[in-house]
Parts: C-alpha cells; sequence; structure tokens
C-alpha cells in the first residue's frame, strides 16, 4: 500500500480503483482528472464532500441503479446531468416479484421449484440473531436442501469459504444478512427470500432483487412480511413500488418512487433525503436567498454601513430588496383561445412566460408567437409586458404592483428592512415623486408604505413609469 500511494503521488498511475481507503489523508493525487463513483448510494455526503475536495472542477461519473433522494433531485433541477441505461444484456428476463406473509408453505415451495432446476436460493433476514431460527426453519421444511449461515460477524477467511462454497455449488441455500447486497454475481442463484421486508429501504430491495436473474433463467423474489402484522403506510408504499416496478431497467422509476417517499434532502447540508420535497428547489433556492437578505439588511446591516460598498451592491445585483414581485390586476391579459386554440399549447406558453427574467427572452417569446400564430391580439401583449413590469420593480424593491380601476399601487419593502430606504432605489422612487406631485401620493398603511400613481390604464403604461424611475439620479 506504501508503494501505490508513493506511485500515485508522483504520478505513475494512471488508474486508481479503491474503496473508501482514497479519501484517507495519506492518499495524494499529481493531477486528477476523472473521478468515478460506482454504487453511489453506499456513500455519504461527508464522504462524497472529501471526494471532491481532492480537485476543484473534478470531472465526476456517479453510477448507481437507484440514486438516493438528494442525487436524483440534483439531476432533476438540471443541476447535474442525468442518463440512463434502460437496455438490459441479451437473454435476461423481469425478476417476478410478490409481497406476501410469512409462510412455510411458500417458503418450502420457492426452495423446491429452484432446487428441481438445479439452482440455488439466497434467503436475507436483516438481523443476525434471526438467521438461526430461519436456518432450522428451511432444514425442517426441506430436509434434503444443504443450508450454509453467512454474515459479517464471521471471521472474513470463514465468511470468504462460505461464499466460495456456495458459489461452487456446495450448497443450495444461503442464509444472510445484508452483505450479499451488492457485489455478488452468481448466475445459478435465481430465487431469493427476503424475510421482514417492511423494514428495508426502497433502493436496499432494488438491490437485494438485483442479486437474481442473472442468467437467461426466469428469477423470483419473495418479499415476505410477518404475519398479522400492520404495516405502516410508507412500508406499505415501498412494498407496492418495489412490486409493480419489476421490468428490466426500472431503478430510475423506483429511486423516483423513494425521491417521492423520502423526500429529496436538503442541498446544503449532510441530509440525503427529506423536507426539500415539501418545498421543491425553486421555492428552496428563494427562501434561502430571502433569508440571506434579511441576515444582510437586518442582523448584519452594520457590515454594510459603507455606503459606497452597499451603492456598488445595489448597482451589481437587481434583487438586492425583494427575490420576487406580485402583480394583481383587473386588466384583461390572456392568450385567447381564438388565437392559441389547444389548451395544452396555451398553458405551456404561460408555464414558459412565467419563468422568463430577460428581456431578450421576452423578445424571442413574441417572435416565435407571432411566427406561429400570427400577428398578438392586444391582451397577448399586455400579458407579455407583465415580465418587464415584474423585472424592472424589483430592481426598484418593489414587492407587489397593483394595477385597477386606472391606478397604480407599488408597495415597498417593509420597515424591518431598513437599508433599501437608504438605497439608491428608493432615491429614485422619492425623486419622480417630487417631480409628479399631482399624480403621485406616498401612503403609510399598518405600517406597510406604499405609492399610489393615477391614470395608469395598461401594463404598457405602468412599464414606461416604472422605467423612468429607473433612469432618475437618486435624491
Amino acid at each position: 500500500m506504501t508503494q501505490i500511494t508513493k506511485d500515485l503521488a508522483d504520478g505513475k498511475i494512471d488508474i486508481l480503483i479503491g474503496t473508501h481507503k482514497i479519501i484517507g489523508k495519506n492518499i495524494k493525487f499529481k493531477d486528477l482528472g476523472l473521478l468515478v463513483v460506482d454504487e453511489e448510494q453506499k456513500f455519504g455526503v461527508s464522504v462524497k464532500e472529501k471526494l471532491k475536495q481532492m480537485k476543484v472542477n473534478v470531472d465526476t461519473l456517479t453510477m448507481s441503479a437507484t440514486p438516493i433522494p438528494r442525487t436524483l433531485q440534483f439531476s432533476l433541477m438540471g443541476a447535474r446531468d442525468l442518463s440512463t441505461i434502460t437496455t438490459p444484456p441479451a437473454n435476461r428476463y423481469p425478476i417476478l416479484t410478490s409481497v406476501n406473509s410469512l409462510d412455510d408453505d411458500i417458503v418450502s415451495e420457492a426452495i423446491n421449484f429452484e432446487m428441481s432446476r438445479n439452482g440455488q436460493v439466497f434467503i436475507v433476514n436483516n438481523h443476525i440473531d434471526g438467521l438461526t431460527h430461519l436456518e432450522q426453519m428451511v432444514r425442517r421444511l426441506v430436509p434434503d436442501a444443504r443450508v450454509v449461515v453467512g454474515h459479517g460477524q464471521m471471521k472474513p477467511e470463514k465468511l470468504e469459504q462460505v461464499i466460495i462454497d456456495f458459489a461452487n455449488h456446495d450448497y443450495d441455500v444461503l442464509i444472510a444478512t445484508t452483505i450479499i447486497e451488492s457485489g455478488i454475481d452468481m448466475p445459478n442463484v435465481n430465487t431469493i427470500i427476503i424475510n421482514n421486508a417492511q423494514a428495508f429501504g426502497l433502493s436496499e430491495l432494488h438491490q437485494l432483487r438485483g442479486r437474481v436473474g442473472r442468467s437467461s433463467r426466469k428469477a423470483f423474489c419473495y418479499l415476505l412480511v410477518p404475519p398479522g402484522k400492520t404495516l405502516s403506510p410508507t412500508s406499505r408504499r415501498r412494498l407496492q413500488a418495489i412490486e409493480s416496478f419489476s421490468d428490466l431497467g426500472s431503478g430510475i422509476h423506483i429511486a423516483m418512487q423513494d425521491l417521492d417517499i423520502r423526500g429529496a434532502g436538503n442541498l446544503l447540508g449532510a441530509e440525503q433525503s427529506g423536507f426539500i420535497a415539501d418545498l421543491g428547489y425553486e421555492t428552496y433556492q428563494k427562501v434561502l436567498k430571502e433569508a440571506m437578505l434579511e441576515l444582510s439588511t437586518e442582523e448584519f446591516a452594520d457590515t454594510f454601513s459603507d455606503r459606497k460598498a452597499l451603492n456598488d451592491k445595489l448597482q451589481d445585483d437587481d434583487t438586492a430588496y425583494v427575490s420576487d414581485c406580485v402583480i394583481d390586476t383587473d386588466l384583461e391579459l390572456m392568450l385567447p383561445a381564438t388565437y392559441v386554440p389547444q389548451e395544452g399549447e396555451r398553458i405551456s406558453l404561460y408555464q414558459e412566460l412565467d419563468n422568463m427574467e430577460r428581456e431578450t427572452d421576452v423578445m424571442e417569446f413574441r417572435k416565435r408567437l407571432e411566427d406561429r400564430f400570427g400577428r398578438i391580439p392586444h391582451e397577448a401583449l399586455e400579458l407579455i409586458r407583465i415580465v418587464s413590469l415584474r423585472r424592472i420593480a424589483r430592481t426598484l424593491g418593489i414587492e407587489k404592483v397593483m394595477l385597477k380601476q386606472s391606478e397604480m399601487y407599488i408597495y415597498f419593502v417593509g420597515e424591518e428592512n431598513r437599508a433599501y430606504y437608504q438605497s439608491p432605489a428608493f432615491g429614485r422612487i422619492l425623486q419622480y415623486l417630487q417631480q409628479n406631485t399631482r399624480r403621485c401620493k406616498l401612503r403609510e398603511v399598518n405600517s406597510r408604505r406604499s405609492m399610489l400613481i393615477h391614470n395608469v390604464t395598461t401594463v404598457e403604461q405602468a412599464v414606461s413609469i416604472l422605467q423612468e424611475i429607473t433612469q432618475l439620479q437618486s435624491l
């Protein structure tokens, strides 16, 4: 090992294949270019972070039959690329999966059928204490079966011999813990019985099921639960998912179910599953940004007491004080059915428009719309202008714009965000107010400040007014 470490640091080794050992303090790479992580679901967040720290911006490929929820969420939101292999090897069949209560007849029938075609059987239990009971049960039900037990508390030499003897077909049944979950490839084993299946995770069940069906024979997976025991809703969903998705290449579907059941995890923490599922990535990012904004303008406001530094920040960051702006209006803003006939197409266009931020994207959207459907009607043009209105309003620290009865109300951030009222953005609004005293009125209701602007009948006029404000010199 010492020689390997030395050669690795000197750049004499091109490819290193190892376990978690490669994240040790003594392991140094001369120029790491590619990191491949197999069985990614076996690695915790802390280990993955250490792997990343080996080198900045190293290309990383993670492989897994069932990605953990956090990793899958990263891929679904576009933070990582995802590709799936759904084409199975030649002459493979789906593994027939069934959920049953632990019953003598089922165990006896499963073992006898497999032995009748000269095959072998895995029996998995999640606790070592129960292995002896299962061994006695199998010997009672199938006296002619050759049974052996293997688990992680055995001496390594003895466990290795058990696996070798079983692979050589010296035994018919191997009763083991989840040590067989990965790395075991025995084509002659085509029946697996998983006891107390309700206690296993979804990914773990899929990995265990993958230990059989590795030849051209049809394979069977029996998920056994204690008779008469009431399963929790989560356990029931897991078992239903693993039973339903038994086709070859269905690992991604099982991972999606796991994501739905457990949640997506904490993007910035160590939890690989959890509460983000209740929010969604976009909302999580919005909440995170608002929390950072609150800290910078309240608890750490003194850090930004330098007026010049604050001004520079405001110029560089258009959304320094609000992360979003709500638009409320009684104007007719829509894509008419006479213009875009298909309802599904209209919904898709609404969603696309709602996700736009840049003015260039809006212009391209208008061009595509005209090219596909012809001249854009007035109410659709007004709808498209909402994107610009919302974007400019955010730059001015406006939380809400209301257009009703030919009047525009713009609502500012709360008093707790006191740094805003010393900012250039609010200074421009005050400048506009001074220049248009007859048309504008500053108001404060229930400690919430807003400004009323009369005679605003269209979104186009509202956009024009906000654009005029942004071009003013602040007080």
